[in-house]
């Protein structure tokens, strides 16, 4: 996702906020008060082994990398098993400063043998100094880094419809040759 898709994205949340605004007021005065704040409900743990990033170079909006999804496992509450080894990549373009747009496509399969399909969009960035040495391969503290995703998932499997009529989102660490993602949805 380009960072002009993601202005439109986050001034359309905006402009949808103001517009509702008056609505609340009147809500708010009539005793109703607003719907709570949705809370967040640990799915479960992705650890994914990646490749060495493969760069293409300088497009027009960034530093285009490829880094590939060698395998891995999923365990949580919600389901367990793999991440289908070479089953997918994730696409990034980084600007100079290190701010990484992220959108990743991969294949789990569960214990029981479900297939499920990912595409995980999100962002990634950490202080200039941060953001090239985790670029580079090195370890950093997961803590300077904000790592988040939005997650869309598709499965035949009737006892995982929850992963498509549900949204979650992930917080993301990323060492040398995995990335872990912690998955929640929101209630």
């Amino acid at each position: 996702m380009t960072r002009r898709v993601v202005r439109i994205l986050c001034m359309g949340l905006l402009m949808a906020g103001l517009g509702n605004s008056g609505a609340q007021a009147q809500s708010s005065r009539a005793g109703e008060g607003a719907p709570p704040a949705p809370s967040l409900v640990f799915a479960f743990e992705l650890r994914a082994t990646v490749a060495d990033p493969v760069v293409l170079g300088q497009v027009p909006h960034g530093l285009r990398r490829i880094v590939a999804i060698t395998g891995g496992t999923v365990r949580g509450p919600l389901m367990s098993g793999i991440v289908v080894p070479n089953s997918g990549a994730d696409w990034q373009v980084i600007q100079p400063d290190g701010f990484s747009e992220l959108d990743t496509r991969y294949t789990l399969r569960t214990d029981k043998g479900q297939l499920v399909y990912v595409q995980n969009v999100g962002i990634r960035h950490a202080p200039p100094d941060v953001m090239q040495k985790l670029n580079s391969g090195q370890v950093v503290d997961p803590k300077l880094v904000y790592f988040r995703t939005s997650a869309k998932f598709e499965t035949a499997a009737p006892e995982l419809q929850v992963l498509t009529r549900s949204i979650f989102i992930g917080v993301g660490e990323r060492a040398p040759n995995e990335v872990v993602v912690r998955f929640y949805r929101v209630e």
